[in-house]
């Protein structure tokens, strides 16, 4: 008797293809899904592969779309990044395919869901606390946190042993046990010239980019960020080795590679200082940084995330206008911006007009600031003499 269905989220590497093989032995009914956000993969293998290890059914799910509009957008107008470099790329992912996971349970009948992330990592969090947003009785299955499972396989040798009984196949070996995304470890990057274009930026988000050299442009949200990815990839931008703090409690080193994220996280903070209030940037900033610890965390499909998502996309309504820039050997340069909501006036801020502003108005403001100094450092003063 089957204990249930299961759909598991399936990347046809060595983890995901043991679990597929280790649900059936434990009795489940195990239905397989891969979510296309872009990646390099050869799905039809894949699918032919869960297929031969079992799978009852195969879901590939094209999500790039709705990924870019509906998550990464939104994530470029808070200008978000964790702890001051990583621009949470994989963080911005797993809502995404998690929340296709549990529509597919529930359209399945499927009573469980289960994942291939480690009971070390962040990747665990996201998965399941999206899942239980939207499934509120599914079960998870979390191999990794169940000791008859992580006791059997303690490491990758374990794991590539069963594969070899089982028939599985798999794209490591002993003397390189992991699987990795497409990449290559050294770049050289003195062969590509550099590369000039525009990004035109409306409510904070991108709407077109177009580069100046071949007037090649696009103007969908897909096309602008796979166009982006292509192109900053050339150059070797948005890459970071980096030590980061994992909302479980350690520190972790982390490679990333996000290079249209960073070519727009430029553009887009360029043309925001342009075209937004001081006062509300300033708020801004911080809910900017709060966004950026909920997603990092797991918490897209909170009610605080929802809340200041809504916030930071009022905040965007002003946030118009064309970015100029250029991207050569791994660095993103500013070289202009224009837009018709920009607050800055040159005539204003030039030492040779004095346009509207009077020069004494200053005064007040340096008077004000001067008190409170003043009060600060005499307090201090006091303290120290007290001592």
């Amino acid at each position: 008797m089957s204990k249930g269905t299961v759909v598991l989220a399936y990347s046809g590497g060595l983890d995901t293809s043991c679990i597929l093989v280790w649900l059936k032995e434990e009795g489940y009914d195990v239905i397989t899904y891969l979510a296309n956000i872009g990646q390099e993969e050869d799905f039809d293998a894949a699918k032919k592969k869960a297929e031969s290890l079992g799978a009852k059914k195969v879901f590939i799910e094209d999500l790039r779309a709705e990924f870019v509009e509906e998550f990464i957008w939104p994530s470029v107008q808070a200008n978000a990044i964790y702890e001051d470099r990583y621009l949470l790329g994989t963080s911005v992912a797993r809502p995404c395919i998690a929340r296709r996971q549990v529509q597919i349970a529930r359209q399945q009948g499927a009573q469980f869901v289960s994942h291939g992330a480690t009971g070390k990592g962040n990747d665990q969090v996201r998965f399941e606390l999206t899942c239980y947003a939207m499934y509120p009785e599914v079960k998870i299955i979390a191999p990794w946190r169940i000791p008859e499972f992580y006791n059997r396989f303690r490491g990758r040798k374990d794991l590539m042993e069963y594969a070899e009984k089982h028939g599985i196949p798999v794209p490591v070996t002993p003397k390189a046990p992991w699987s990795m995304d497409c990449c290559e470890v050294a770049m050289r990057l003195d062969g590509w010239p550099r590369l000039t274009g525009s990004i035109c930026i409306h409510t904070g988000v991108p709407v077109k980019v177009i580069n100046v050299k071949d007037g090649q442009s696009k103007d969908t949200p897909l096309g602008i960020f796979s166009y982006l990815n292509e192109i900053g990839g050339r150059h070797g931008v948005g890459r970071i080795d980096i030590v980061e703090n994992r909302f479980i409690g350690m520190k972790s080193r982390g490679i990333y590679e996000t290079p249209g994220g960073t070519i727009l996280y430029h553009a887009h903070l360029d043309i925001e200082t342009f075209t937004m209030d001081r006062e509300v940037r300033r708020i801004k900033q911080g809910l900017g940084i709060k966004f950026s610890e909920m997603v990092y965390n797991g918490f897209w499909y909170s009610p605080e995330c929802d809340f200041v998502r809504h916030c930071i996309d009022k905040s965007q309504e002003n946030v118009e206008g064309k970015v100029q820039l250029s991207v050569f050997k791994g660095q993103v340069y500013i070289l202009g911006r224009e837009s018709p909501r920009s607050l800055y006036n040159e005539e204003l801020v030039s030492m040779d007009v004095q346009g509207d502003y009077d020069p004494c108005d200053a005064s007040g403001f340096i008077k004000i600031n001067a008190v409170r100094l003043r009060e600060h450092h005499r307090l201090q003063g006091e303290a120290s003499s007290n001592r």
